[in-house]
């Protein structure tokens, strides 16, 4: 399924969201070799590492796939896909 650059950049966000969630969670609970977690703790963080682990590799195959229809350059792609991403251009009213 062909994505539109702006439908990478939403899916790189995605990603990026999701591993802030395990970043939040890691932070709220500790590191697991050192404090103790909880059964539901573990089952919560493993759920949104999971979510994070699919998301990238769905943006990683998009990125893959736009580049090659595209005859880009396929790590100029991602580079362009995350500042897009990370850093959007701001609207101008017009």
């Amino acid at each position: 399924m062909a994505h539109t650059f702006e439908e990478l950049a939403q899916m790189q966000r995605t990603a990026d969201e999701a591993h802030a969630k395990v970043q939040q969670l890691q932070d709220e609970y500790g590191r697991p070799t050192e404090v103790e977690w909880t059964d539901e703790q573990i089952t919560t963080w493993h759920a949104a590492w999971q979510a994070w682990l699919d998301a990238a590799r769905d943006v990683q195959a998009a990125v893959t796939e736009h580049a090659a229809e595209q005859g880009a350059a396929r790590n100029q792609v991602e580079a362009d896909v995350k500042k897009a991403a990370r850093h959007p251009e701001p609207e101008t009213a017009g």
